[in-house]
């Protein structure tokens, strides 16, 4: 059990922690995986190298060490720590080995002048409570998505019905159940998570959905990644009747009842989840302004679908920006980099609006000061983002 004195001991050791958050994860992710192998398909390696992964725990983990009296100021940052694990069907089994894990690298790092028994215990106490609150969450998601229409927990089989070329760099994949079921309704923004075998070794990860529910079907839409093992898997390789298994959809990063006017931001792949937004919100009739940014019309996937809606629907007003005009016909309404004065344009002239916005991290930093400086509520921009909250500022 957390007790007073463990919180003072961790709030005392933050500061030391911060000043080498990242190396702290490298070391806990190096004691991981050498001492529990069996997670490995459950992380990303890509990640790894680069550092976001190891980024993205340092800031969760001291975010919740900094709160752990006011837990309520973690805001959404556990629901979205919750729904990637579900995603990923996080067991309470998992918990004890990164725990185990965690409290090694805590040792090391500090050293065992300040990392005394103490600070471990006290450590390992806020680990538990931590551990304790998202396994119950957990538990309560698996409970509900077993329990749904045409819902199930574990993997489940699925065949890939169509696989379809969206452009140069994205293909859609439209996947049903191996079993004939229905499967259960997703929310516009949601994800799936998604197993598969590369060279003899599972893999994990977690696609947006990009159309809406129809309770038989559930569409992905991939990036080729240069260096992504999963994705290139899935473009060089996976074929229609092929077979891969899916997790139920999650997510947190979802598109909220309002009668406000709605506006979708979008850089590069991350026009995926939009789509099922964008659909939500025509049907409900909110006025809508969809704005995109590719680096050419050759990598501009769903253009011709955006438009065919538009063409139906006078709510809906669409602009793009290609970062260079490309050898397509396709003509986009401004070039260069998506930009404050280019986003006042073709935003409503009332900043009462809900935002999300979603896109390559650069692309994310630049809408966010945007809709800062254009004076958006706070309050009603909306993104999904699952490296550190800091990198966004």
């Amino acid at each position: 059990m957390l007790s007073s004195q463990h919180r003072a001991i961790v709030t005392a050791t933050v500061p030391l922690l911060e000043t080498g958050g990242e190396a702290l994860t490298r070391h806990f992710y190096v004691t991981l995986f050498a001492d529990y192998p069996e997670v490995i398909p459950y992380f990303n390696q890509a990640n790894q190298k680069d550092g976001v992964q190891q980024r993205a725990l340092a800031d969760a983990v001291l975010a919740y060490a900094r709160n752990i009296e006011r837990l309520e100021a973690l805001g959404p940052l556990v629901a979205t720590i919750i729904n990637k694990h579900v995603s990923l069907q996080i067991e309470p089994g998992h918990y004890p080995m990164v725990g185990a894990s965690l409290l090694k690298a805590i040792r090391a790092v500090l050293g065992a002048e300040i990392a005394t028994d103490e600070v471990i215990a006290a450590w390992a106490a806020a680990y538990g409570q931590l551990a304790d609150i998202l396994i119950g969450a957990e538990r309560t998601i698996y409970a509900s998505q077993s329990a749904a229409s045409g819902g199930w927990n574990g993997a489940r089989r699925f065949v890939v019905q169509s696989k379809t070329a969206e452009s140069a760099e994205i293909a859609s994949f439209v996947l049903a159940p191996d079993d004939g079921g229905p499967v259960m309704a997703h929310l516009p923004g949601q994800y799936i998570g998604l197993l598969v075998t590369v060279d003899g070794t599972p893999a994990r990860r977690q696609y947006s959905l990009s159309a809406a529910s129809d309770g038989s079907t559930y569409r992905i839409s991939v990036k080729r990644e240069p260096f992504g093992q999963v994705s290139r898997f899935l473009h060089d390789v996976v074929k229609e009747g092929d077979v891969v298994e899916l997790f139920p959809p999650s997510g947190a990063f979802v598109l909220g009842e309002s009668t406000r006017p709605l506006v979708l931001i979008s850089g590069g792949v991350g026009i995926t989840p939009t789509l099922p937004m964008l659909d939500a919100a025509l049907a409900a009739g909110r006025p809508v302004h969809f704005i995109h940014a590719a680096r050419n019309g050759e990598v501009h996937a769903f253009r011709d679908h955006v438009d065919a809606l538009a063409g139906r629907h006078r709510q809906l007003q669409r602009f793009y920006c290609y970062g260079q005009q490309g050898a397509t016909g396709h003509v986009a309404d401004a070039s260069g980099y998506l930009h404050t004065a280019l986003l006042d344009q073709w935003m409503p002239p009332s900043r009462d609006v809900d935002v999300y916005f979603l896109g390559p991290l650069p692309f994310m930093q630049s809408v966010r000061r945007s809709l800062r400086e254009l004076g958006v509520p706070e309050q009603q921009t909306h993104f999904e983002f699952f490296g550190p909250a800091s990198a966004l500022q």
